[in-house]
């Protein structure tokens, strides 16, 4: 498939890039946290996901550009450690192909599941070298390898962005961020054969605690790493799901959304901010109603 942006853009303007991706998360994964609905619908909720962030969030004034994402068999064998490894790679290949026609200062994404932060912020570390950091917002490290346990590959995108990651699909990937820039935010829930990786690269952690009363620490961390710009990514299940289970696991402890919003809005008073993720939003009421509906006289087929 061949990439289809809206616009074509300006070199530095800011572009934001819609990725319905949903064959990152796998499949055991999503049957075992989503049994309410039938295994192919819930997988693809992610696409949903991405559809109501676009609808529901202020619109956008600058180029508009989608990924292409195959909705139906995604082939779940798995290749080097992977779950659908080719029809990702292929997405990899795509996302990074339309920024590069785009060329863009900035760059917002609303996914899909946490794989589609590696395209757009490992170009934004092309176009920034030596000074972009990353703020990871997420319950989970998403250090995986091919090596782990767990094959599917949006637990490995940070991985990826450091340069850990698979080293075919690495290959395509204009650069990556070195470990020591990359900030771990909310994280408090994850395996242990993949966690041991966040010390042995080097990566700095944040749990809830340590940010629930002030942004400080992490904005500290942030000046030290000497870099102006910031990348952030937010999974939106290191929103407390107390609140209301926003992703595909419903994780308890995490920061509340108040606290989310303070920390971004923080990281973008002192930072200048180039890149901002939303992430693994999965939306069951709305999957529900469409499960609902999709038979209802002249609605459904």
């Amino acid at each position: 498939m061949t990439p289809t942006p809206s616009d074509t853009a300006e070199p530095g303007t800011h572009l934001r890039l819609l990725w319905p991706e949903w064959q990152g998360a796998g499949a055991d994964v999503v049957g075992e946290l989503a049994p309410e609905f039938p295994l192919d619908v819930a997988r693809r909720a992610y696409t949903v996901g991405t559809t109501v962030l676009a609808a529901v969030l202020p619109a956008h004034d600058g180029p508009v550009a989608t990924v292409p994402v195959p909705l139906g068999d995604p082939g779940e064998e798995v290749q080097d450690g992977i779950e659908s490894k080719a029809v990702l790679a292929q997405q990899l290949g795509d996302a990074l192909k339309i920024i590069g026609e785009q060329d863009p200062a900035r760059i917002t994404t609303f996914g899909g599941t946490c794989t589609v932060s590696v395209a757009p912020f490992t170009s934004l570390a092309a176009r920034y070298p030596d000074d972009l950091a990353v703020v990871w917002i997420d319950s989970h490290p998403d250090v995986d390898t091919g090596d782990t346990g767990y094959n599917g590959y949006h637990a490995m995108a940070v991985s990826m962005i450091t340069g850990h990651g698979d080293p075919e699909m690495s290959a395509l990937l204009p650069a990556t961020v070195p470990a020591d820039r990359v900030a771990l935010v909310g994280l408090h829930d994850w395996v242990e054969d993949a966690y041991q990786h966040v010390g042995a690269w080097g990566i700095t952690t944040f749990g809830p605690v340590d940010l629930r009363t002030s942004s400080r620490p992490l904005l500290d961390w942030l000046a030290a790493t000497g870099c102006s710009r910031v990348a952030i990514h937010l999974d939106v299940d290191s929103v407390d799901a107390d609140e209301g289970p926003l992703g595909l696991g419903k994780i308890p402890g995490g920061l509340a959304g108040t606290q989310v919003n303070r920390i971004a809005h923080d990281v973008n008073g002192a930072f200048d901010v180039v890149g901002t993720t939303i992430a693994e939003f999965f939306p069951r009421d709305v999957v529900h109603v469409q499960q609902v509906l999709n038979s209802f006289p002249l609605i459904g087929g």
